[in-house]
């Protein structure tokens, strides 16, 4: 209870923090919202219109106190208005997150079991061809910048061979109500794939390390010596220590995985909460962009925090005298 309450007031105070740092950097943007929102019909505003619009979005008003009512009404449960969508912050986020949804989850899965897949060849044939051979793989995928990664899938199996959609969460005409699972899975191929190698890379050789480290340790010899080998040894003894280290590497990398997002959904036309990110970005979407950076905030705190609570399990169930 004591390390559950220790961890609330650090996102308390995380929380806090984020979101009056981001809002001080967003008052600095050269982005003018009204301009952005009305385009190119600017010229054809009148000094009048354009100064009530700026008095009904509050634009009028000293930073801190355009701060001070945000987080008054944040506390209140009020995420404010998207200007951009015309809609409540709230229901924007709940929309583009469950979009956004099967992408993060798809790649973050495919990721996990690519990666540990690889990285338990690897430490089980160490130092020979099958380890360098992944190891050169993987060292390859975690230079790689997302974007390029999304580009080159792209290109090959939606344009030089066209066996997988272009862009877009569903075939044009459809929407989420109406779009049939098969369609959203055919649509979802080249992103999880492109995301899931982002990632993939530091799992693999994150696993390869400490199944090696595992191999030599004193345990092991001590299973051996009571008979246990081959794939027993491994599956039993190797695997056991080094799975859950590759499941907090998994949780505390929340934040990449949605960073690699943000640009994926940005290549494949993908609606999601990245792509309302980067819209939200360009056209001066003050509230929305708030409301977005504390909803991710809050997901890659849980992620670390479920990292470290899976730390603490494996020190403990390491202690007992059976785990051994």
């Amino acid at each position: 209870m004591k390390l559950f309450f220790s961890h609330f007031l650090r996102l308390i105070i995380l929380l806090v923090l984020v979101a009056a740092g981001t809002f001080i950097l967003l008052s600095f943007s050269p982005v003018d919202p009204i301009r952005a929102y009305i385009g190119n019909d600017l010229l054809h505003v009148p000094p009048e219109q354009y100064a009530r619009i700026a008095a009904r979005w509050g634009l009028d008003q000293p930073l801190w106190e355009r701060f001070g009512h945000w987080f008054w009404r944040l506390l209140q449960g009020d995420m404010g208005y998207s200007m951009l969508f015309n809609m409540p912050v709230a229901s924007v986020i709940r929309e583009r997150f469950a979009t956004s949804f099967a992408l993060l989850a798809g790649a973050w899965l495919l990721s996990g079991v690519l990666g540990v897949t690889l990285g338990f060849l690897a430490g089980r044939f160490l130092h020979r061809w099958p380890d360098k051979m992944i190891c050169r793989i993987s060292y390859l995928l975690s230079s790689l910048p997302t974007f390029w990664i999304a580009m080159l899938l792209l290109a090959l199996f939606a344009v030089r061979w066209p066996v997988l959609p272009v862009c877009c969460a569903w075939d044009p005409g459809n929407n989420a109500g109406t779009a049939l699972l098969s369609e959203r899975l055919r649509h979802l191929v080249l992103p999880v794939c492109a995301l899931s190698l982002l990632g993939m890379g530091q799992i693999a050789l994150h696993t390869r390390e400490k199944i090696a480290s595992v191999m030599k340790s004193e345990f092991i010899r001590f299973a051996r010596a009571q008979g246990d080998k081959g794939w027993s040894l491994l599956r039993h003894q190797v695997l056991r220590h080094a799975i859950t280290p590759a499941l907090c590497l998994q949780f505390a990398s929340l934040g990449e995985l949605m960073g690699g997002a943000l640009l994926a959904e940005k290549v494949f036309a993908y609606p999601g909460l990245g792509q309302a990110t980067i819209d939200a970005g360009l056209r001066g979407d003050v509230p929305l962009l708030m409301g977005i950076v504390l909803f991710c905030t809050l997901l890659v705190f849980a992620g670390n925090t479920i990292s470290a609570w899976l730390v603490v399990g494996l020190n403990r169930s390491l202690e007992r005298p059976d785990a051994l």
